[in-house]
């Protein structure tokens, strides 16, 4: 992936599609959100302080989509899980932005794949733990289930590369096109 621009509309328009994407995400899987997918996503094209906004508001869509579409119960189990899958998401997303500043000269390709294996080591690392010391539910990590997680994160890790690719293609046109038109002075 690359970074899309330096221009703040860009980057709006990012953190927005990825925003909409966690919702929608929420609403069709429930309790599966790509979230190492995502941090990847936002580490790889954002600044440190816009991906971290960019989890912060990921992980509130979520939420808001999951307790107010979905109707997670309003328990203390269910809001602790929240907690501890917004404090997992970004540890995601510090750990894949620590690595990729790590991997700096390699190519993006090895640069997406290694961050978003960090990435989901991490997530998972952290939910884990909340499960085993202090919300229970440590089942839901079970070989089958982790696979299920790992194929949707790397099925929408793909399609977020996609994405990327086309923004940048359009961006990357968009540009030519500007500095290739002779400014008209009125």
């Amino acid at each position: 992936m690359k970074p899309l621009a330096d221009v703040r509309w860009v980057s709006a328009l990012w953190i927005g599609t990825l925003v909409t994407l966690s919702a929608g995400l929420t609403a069709t899987y429930t309790c599966i959100v790509p979230f190492a997918a995502l941090s990847v996503a936002a580490a790889m094209t954002l600044s440190s302080r816009q991906a971290l906004i960019c989890t912060a508001a990921l992980w509130f869509a979520n939420q808001a989509a999951g307790f107010g579409v979905v109707n997670y119960p309003w328990t203390l189990n269910a809001i602790g899980w929240g907690a501890v899958i917004g404090a997992a998401a970004f540890a995601g997303t510090l750990a894949a932005k620590s690595c990729l500043r790590r991997l700096k000269g390699l190519s993006s390709h090895t640069r997406t794949v290694t961050g978003f294996l960090i990435a989901f080591a991490v997530y998972e690392s952290t939910l884990y733990v909340a499960a085993v010391s202090m919300l229970g539910g440590a089942g839901a990590f079970a070989p089958g289930i982790i696979a299920q997680v790992l194929v949707v994160n790397v099925v929408a890790l793909m399609g977020l590369w996609g994405l990327n690719q086309l923004l940048t293609a359009m961006l990357s046109s968009y540009r030519r096109r500007v500095s290739a038109t002779p400014a008209h002075l009125a």
